[in-house]
């Protein structure tokens, strides 16, 4: 993916472009091409509080209900590894990013641990471009989804199915279209050969989260 792609997706234009690449520059890569700016990781430490900022201030303007420990919760399911590997998956962050030759012959454009790390970089790079308003504008359309809050709902669900100790549920992938960096997943929850819900997302994940979402209110537990 190019960096005209990248922004288009981030719906952000960078005036300095160049702390893009940075943000996008895993250690493997400026190690081997011995870059003098370095890597992505100092970025990474920046964004991680910019992160954490922009998700408070939001649960705390939309959660006007909410007690300090929920909000606590939130915070930490929308700003976890797994939420922010599922947003990086939607703007197709991991077919950007600058790996060394061992990194990307082992998959790490795929591996959520680096690309999680990656997309609070680039939300560190956007703060130093641009101030806070520009990642307040990207991270709500995160949030403002709720992809975050159905992080437990496949939990939930099978918590519900096993209360008879034989059952589980199986998630199915049914279909995928798109391009690589705009993938979209349709995934079916199944029960036996019933359906429960179908989801939709640009990563299996957030589909199988969304399914599972589905089934739990069409049970009306959602």
């Amino acid at each position: 993916m190019t960096l005209d792609q990248l922004q288009h997706n981030l719906g952000y234009t960078f005036r300095q472009p160049e702390l893009l690449e940075r943000a996008l520059t895993h250690s493997s890569y400026a190690n081997e091409r011995k870059l003098a700016h370095g890597s992505n990781e100092r970025l990474e430490f920046l964004g991680d509080s910019v992160l954490g900022f922009v998700a408070a201030e939001w649960l705390h303007v939309n959660h006007p209900n909410k007690s300090e420990g929920e909000l606590t919760k939130m915070r930490a399911a929308a700003v976890c590894e797994s939420a922010l590997f599922g947003y990086a998956q939607e703007i197709g962050l991991g077919g950007a990013l600058r790996l060394g030759r061992g990194e990307a012959a082992t998959g790490g454009a795929n591996r959520p641990s680096m690309v999680a790390d990656a997309f609070e970089a680039v939300l560190a790079a956007m703060f130093l471009d641009g101030g806070i308003e520009p990642c307040k504008v990207f991270v709500h359309r995160f949030l403002q989804q709720g992809s975050f809050a159905m992080a437990d709902s496949k939990t939930e669900l099978q918590q519900i199915v096993q209360q008879n100790p034989a059952e589980s549920v199986e998630y199915v992938l049914v279909q995928e279209q798109g391009p690589d960096h705009e993938k979209v997943f349709l995934v079916e929850v199944r029960l036996h050969s019933n359906v429960l819900g179908v989801g939709r997302g640009r990563s299996k994940k957030l589909a199988e989260q969304a399914a599972a979402a589905q089934a739990l209110k069409l049970m009306g537990m959602g």
